[in-house]
C-alpha cells in the first residue's frame, strides 16, 4: 500500500433531507440506514482501508459530532478527527485538512470523499480509487469521479467531458468541459440523452500539492487564514487557532470556488453501484421492495392496496397502511412524516418550519 495515500472523509452535515430518521444529534453519516449491521460512515471507512494506511484517513466533521465519530471507528487518533467550529461548506473544510497533512507529508495525494454514500460494487469502487489515485500523481491535475447516469435526475450535478480528450493513462478519464448545477427535470433528460454528461458524484483525487497550488489561485483569502496556523498544526495550539480564524472564512463549495475555475481537472467516467443516498427516494432505488412496489422497515407494517411507498417505522410498532401510493412514511422518535415522494425537495423546508414553530426538540 502507497504511503503517501491520504483520505479524507467529510462528515459534517446533518443530513435533513433524510428527516425525521436523521437528526442534529445523530445525522444520517452515523446511521445505519441500509439495515447491514455497518453505519455509513464505518462503510466508508472500510471501503478507504484498503487504499490508504489506516493512520492516513482523516474523518472532518462538526466538533459535536467528535464522541460519534470516535465510538463508530474506534482506535482513532485526536489528529485523525478534524473538528469544524462551524460549517463552512466544503472548500474550508478541505483547505484546514490540506494543511494537517501538509504537516505530515508535503508528498501526500489525496482522495475526498463523502461519509454517506453507497458503493454496491466495491471492487470496482478500489480499483477506479486506485487508478485515479495514480492518475493525480503522474499527472498533477485534478481528477474527480463522473457516474455513468442510469436515468435523469435531478438531485445531482452533472459534469460535461470531453469524449476525445481520453487520458493516455485510462480511456476512462477525460478532460473536463464544464460543470453543471442541478438541473430541471427536462434538462436532465437532455443531458442523459446526449451522452456527454456524468453524474458528479463529489470524490475529488488530487495531489496535495496540486490542490495548495489551486486554493493559492483561486481562494488566496480561504488559503491565507489556513496558512497562517503553519507550525500549529497537529500541536496543542491548533484548536485555539481554529476557533479564532474559521468564522473569518466565507462559506463556499470546492466545487465552485476550485474545480469549476481549474484548468487541470479530468474526470474519470465509472460505475460501481453509486448513490448519494441524499434523499429518501435514493433510498427507495436500491432498497429491495415487495410485489406492490413498497419499500418496508419494520416489523409489523400491514398494507392494503398501496404501491410504491417509502415505510420506515420503529421495528415493534403496528402500523396500518391503505390507499397509499408513491408515499414517504417514516416515523422516529417523536416525529412522523407522511409525504407524497415527488414532493421530497420539500423535506427542507419542513424541518426548518418545524424548528422555527416547535423548536429544535423534533430536529
Amino acid at each position: 500500500m502507497n504511503q503517501n495515500n491520504y483520505c479524507v472523509i467529510m462528515a459534517g452535515g446533518v443530513g435533513s433531507r433524510f428527516w425525521p430518521l436523521s437528526r442534529t444529534a445523530r445525522p444520517k453519516q452515523f446511521i445505519d440506514i441500509l439495515g447491514v449491521g455497518e453505519t455509513l460512515i464505518q462503510q466508508t471507512f472500510r471501503r478507504f482501508e484498503v487504499i490508504c494506511p489506516r493512520e492516513n484517513i482523516y474523518i472532518v466533521t462538526n466538533e459535536i459530532y467528535k464522541d460519534l465519530v470516535h465510538e463508530q471507528i474506534p482506535g482513532l487518533n485526536d489528529d485523525q478527527v478534524i473538528c469544524e467550529p462551524s460549517r463552512r461548506n466544503t472548500a474550508p473544510c478541505i483547505a484546514y485538512a490540506n494543511y494537517k497533512i501538509l504537516a505530515r507529508n508535503p508528498e501526500a495525494n489525496i482522495v475526498v470523499a463523502p461519509s454517506d454514500h453507497i458503493v454496491l460494487r466495491e471492487d470496482v469502487f478500489t480499483e477506479v480509487i486506485n487508478l485515479a489515485m495514480e492518475a493525480s500523481s503522474e499527472t498533477g491535475a485534478l481528477l474527480t469521479i463522473g457516474i455513468q447516469p442510469s436515468r435523469p435526475e435531478t438531485g445531482y450535478g452533472y459534469i460535461q467531458f470531453d469524449e476525445s480528450q481520453a487520458s493516455k493513462i485510462h480511456p476512462q478519464i477525460h478532460k473536463v468541459k464544464i460543470f453543471t448545477e442541478k438541473p430541471n427535470l427536462e434538462m436532465a433528460k437532455q443531458l442523459v440523452e446526449s451522452g456527454e454528461f456524468l453524474w458528479n458524484s463529489g470524490i475529488f483525487i488530487w495531489k496535495l500539492s496540486s490542490i495548495m497550488q489551486e486554493f493559492e489561485t483561486s481562494l488566496p483569502e480561504i488559503n491565507d487564514l489556513f496558512k497562517s496556523g503553519m507550525g500549529l498544526y497537529n500541536t496543542p495550539e491548533e484548536t485555539a487557532f481554529i476557533k479564532n480564524i474559521y468564522e473569518q472564512s466565507k462559506s463556499i463549495s470546492v466545487d465552485y470556488g476550485i474545480m469549476e475555475k481549474a484548468s487541470n481537472v479530468l474526470v474519470f467516467a465509472a460505475d460501481f453501484g453509486w448513490s448519494d443516498l441524499g434523499t429518501w427516494g435514493s433510498l427507495y432505488d436500491i432498497r429491495d421492495k415487495d410485489k406492490n412496489g413498497n419499500t418496508i422497515v419494520g416489523r409489523n407494517v400491514m398494507t392494503y392496496d398501496s404501491k410504491n411507498c417509502i415505510i420506515n417505522m420503529p421495528k415493534d410498532k403496528l402500523v396500518v397502511i391503505e390507499g397509499l401510493e408513491d408515499y414517504i412514511i417514516v416515523e422516529n422518535d417523536n416525529v412522523l412524516l407522511i409525504c407524497k415522494k415527488q414532493d421530497e425537495q420539500e423535506i427542507r423546508q419542513f424541518v426548518t418550519d418545524v424548528q422555527a414553530e416547535k423548536g429544535d426538540r423534533f430536529v
